[in-house]
C-alpha cells in the first residue's frame, strides 16, 4: 500500500506522537476521504495537538478510539503501539487493514535504501555505513529508528535507515539492500513472543531484497536464516577480521587485506562486525572497496561512535565512567562487558522490568570477576539471577545517582564504571537521554 492509494478513503492514524504528527501530514496532503487520529495513552508528556494538524485530523481519546479506529478503510499505526494491543487483536479479527507509516514510505523508496536492523548494532552499523558511503562521494540521507520518522525525510538518491522491529513488522517492500546485525530476545511483550518477534524483525528481508547482508558470527541469526542466500559478514568469503601482513588483526575483503583494527576507534569485538557488516554493504552497492580502502581507513578512523553507547565520560579520578544507556537487554549489556574485559569493572543494572530472563547474563558472568549493582525497578531482580556466583560482587541501590556514588566506593582504581542496564529507560525517565543526562550529572556531582 502507498500513500497514494489512501486517496478518497477514510483513514485513522493511530498515535499522537512524531511518527502520528509526520503521517498526519503526509496523508492529508493525498486528499483521503476523512482523516482522524487516535490517542489512547494520553498523559502529561503528550504534546498539544493544535495548529495545521488539528485542522488536517481531528484528536480523539479514550475508549471512542477504538470505534473511530474500527469504522476506518486504513487504520496507520504508530512504531509504538504493539502487536499485542487488545484493539490490534480485535482489528485484525475484523479484517481491518493495519499499516504503518514506515511501510506507506517504503513502498515508494525501497529501490533507493539500504534498511538496516538488529536486536544489537542496528545504530552503529547504521550509521557506519551512512558515514562511509559519504565518505565514498554517495550522498545519502541517514534516518528512521533514530528519531526521524520516514515520512519526514527528504527525497534522495540513497537513504540509509535505522528501523526496529515494530517498523519492520508490517513493511511489504524489502528495502533494496537488507541489512540483519544481531538476534536474540528484545521486546517480547509486544510481539507477543520469542518467535513472534523474529518473525517481524525479519519481515525486512521478507519481500524481495536485491541483497541481504548479515553478520554471519550471530548462531541465531544463522539458525533463522538457514540456507537462505545471504552475504555472511564475518566471513572468510566477505568482509572479516584476521592476521594482517604486519602480523596484527586487520579488516579484510576476501583474501585483501584493507587496513588494520587498530584504525576503528570504537571498543569491543562487535563493534569489528558492525564494521565487517557495513564494509559488506558498501561492497554490496557496487563501492570499489579494495580500490578506496585508504579512503576508507581515513573515514573509519574519524568515525564518532553514537552518544549513549559506550560513551567514555572523563574523571578526575582515573575511573572510567561510560554511558551504554541503550543497552536494554542482556545480549546488549554482555557485549558491552566484554569490551572492557582485562580491567576492573563494575556495572550499574536496572529499569523498566519486561519480565526478560535473565539466565543468559548469569552464565556469561559465571567466570567473571565484577561488581553489579542493580537500581530499579528490574535490578533486584538481575541481581537475584545472579546470586551464588563466586567472584560477582552483587550491591542494590535506591536510585541512578545513589548507584554512581557507590560506584566511587568500589571500583578500584583505574577501574570502569559501566552503565549497561540490560532494561528500558522507561517509568522512572523520560526517555534513554533522560536516563543518560541524570548519569553524566551523577559522575560530574559525585568527582573529586
Amino acid at each position: 500500500m502507498r500513500l497514494s492509494d489512501l486517496r478518497g478513503r477514510h483513514v485513522a492514524v493511530w498515535g499522537a506522537g512524531r511518527e502520528g504528527r509526520a503521517a498526519v501530514t503526509a496523508i492529508a496532503a493525498h486528499g483521503p476521504a476523512g482523516l482522524v487520529v487516535v490517542d489512547d495513552s494520553a498523559n502529561f508528556l503528550t504534546l498539544p495537538w493544535d495548529g495545521p494538524l488539528a485542522a488536517a485530523a481531528p484528536l480523539v481519546t479514550g475508549e471512542e478510539g477504538f470505534e473511530r479506529l474500527a469504522a476506518a478503510d486504513v487504520v496507520v499505526r504508530s512504531p509504538g503501539v504493539p502487536n499485542t494491543h487488545p484493539w490490534m487483536v480485535e482489528l485484525r479479527r475484523r479484517s481491518v487493514p493495519v499499516t504503518q507509516g514506515s511501510a506507506l514510505w517504503m513502498a515508494d523508496h525501497a529501490d533507493r535504501t539500504v534498511g538496516v536492523t538488529g536486536s544489537k548494532g542496528k545504530s552503529t552499523t547504521s550509521s557506519l555505513i551512512s558515514h562511509l558511503l559519504t565518505a565514498m562521494d554517495r550522498p545519502n540521507v541517514f534516518g528512521g529508528n533514530i528519531g526521524v520518522p520516514l515520512l519526514d525525510l527528504p527525497e534522495a538518491e540513497l537513504y540509509v535507515l535505522e528501523l526496529s522491529s515494530y517498523q519492520c513488522s508490517d513493511l511489504t517492500d524489502s528495502p533494496r539492500v537488507a541489512v540483519v546485525t544481531a538476534l536474540f530476545p528484545e521486546h517480547l511483550d509486544a510481539h507477543g513472543g520469542e518467535r513472534e518477534y523474529y518473525r517481524d524483525k525479519l519481515n525486512l528481508i521478507a519481500h524481495g531484497p536485491h541483497a541481504v547482508v548479515v553478520n554471519g558470527a550471530d548462531p541465531r541469526l544463522a539458525a533463522e536464516l538457514g540456507d537462505r542466500a545471504a552475504v555472511r559478514a564475518g566471513s572468510p568469503d566477505t568482509t572479516h577480521v584476521a592476521t594482517g601482513p604486519d602480523g596484527a588483526q586487520w579488516f579484510h575483503l576476501r583474501d585483501t587485506p584493507l587496513f588494520p583494527r587498530a584504525v576503528l576507534p570504537l571498543v569491543g569485538r562487535h563493534n569489528e562486525g558492525n564494521l565487517c557488516v557495513a564494509l559488506a554493504v558498501l561492497d554490496a552497492l557496487g563501492v570499489d572497496v579494495v580500490a578506496r580502502k585508504d579512503s576508507l581507513a581515513v573515514a573509519v578512523a574519524e568515525f564518532q561512535g553514537l552518544a549513549h553507547r559506550l560513551t567514555e565520560i572523563a574523571d578526575p579520578s582515573g575511573l572510567t565512567f561510560v554511558d551504554d544507556t541503550l543497552a536494554t537487554s542482556p545480549y546488549a549489556a554482555m557485549h558491552a562487558i566484554d569490551a572492557y574485559e582485562g580491567r576492573p569493572l563494575t556495572v550499574i543494572v536496572g529499569g523498566a522490568d519486561r519480565g526478560l530472563d535473565y539466565s543468559p547474563l548469569r552464565a556469561h558472568l559465571a567466570d567473571r570477576e565484577i561488581t553489579v549493582i542493580g537500581v530499579p525497578d528490574s535490578g533486584p531482580r538481575i541481581v537475584e539471577a545472579l546470586s551464588g556466583l563466586p567472584s560477582v560482587r552483587t550491591e542494590l541501590a535506591d536510585d541512578l545517582v545513589a548507584a554512581v556514588g557507590l560506584s566511587r566506593k568500589l571500583t578500584p582504581a583505574g577501574g570502569v564504571v559501566l552503565l549497561s542496564p540490560a532494561a528500558p529507560s522507561y517509568g522512572r525517565f523520560r526517555n534513554f537521554e533522560h536516563r543518560s543526562e541524570v548519569f553524566a550529572q551523577a559522575v560530574a556531582d559525585t568527582a573529586r
